[in-house]
């Protein structure tokens, strides 16, 4: 019976451990701010294609508050390498097309740490359309 109550006791701590990591890094104002020579976010929608852990459902509703309707993506002329993408002629990376308003948007930037750890650039994908993409800085 002890060794119950350990381990409920340790599955929460363990769970409340995970959230509140979650939330310093994904939510926190204490953890990032924007760095000010970063231009201010437009209004309207923004078309952002991802590769990594933003592919998935849970990691992007627990960064911008929506799983959203993402759409198959191809970037050419890139592979990925670790975090981030290399040029790579005959290569291309498959992603995700999202669709966020501005607010989503500064949700993202703030979890990839823009102008800290990434930078968000415009590229061409390979269907023609133009997306933000990040980038290791």
């Amino acid at each position: 019976m002890a060794y119950l109550r350990y381990l409920l006791i340790g599955t929460a701590s363990l769970t409340v451990a995970l959230a509140s990591y979650l939330w310093l890094i994904l939510l926190s104002p204490y953890t990032y701010e924007a760095p000010e020579h970063l231009a201010p976010i437009e209004s309207g929608e923004h078309q952002v294609f991802v590769y990594g852990t933003l592919r998935y459902a849970p990691v992007r509703w627990l960064v911008y508050g929506r799983a959203g309707n993402p759409m198959p993506a191809t970037l050419e002329g890139y592979r990925r390498d670790a975090l981030d993408l290399v040029k790579a002629p005959g290569e291309s990376v498959r992603g995700l097309l999202l669709r966020v308003d501005a607010k989503e948007l500064a949700r993202l930037d703030r979890y990839e740490r823009r102008g800290l750890r990434y930078k968000r650039v415009c590229m061409t994908l390979a269907n023609g359309q133009r997306a933000w993409v990040y980038r290791r800085l």
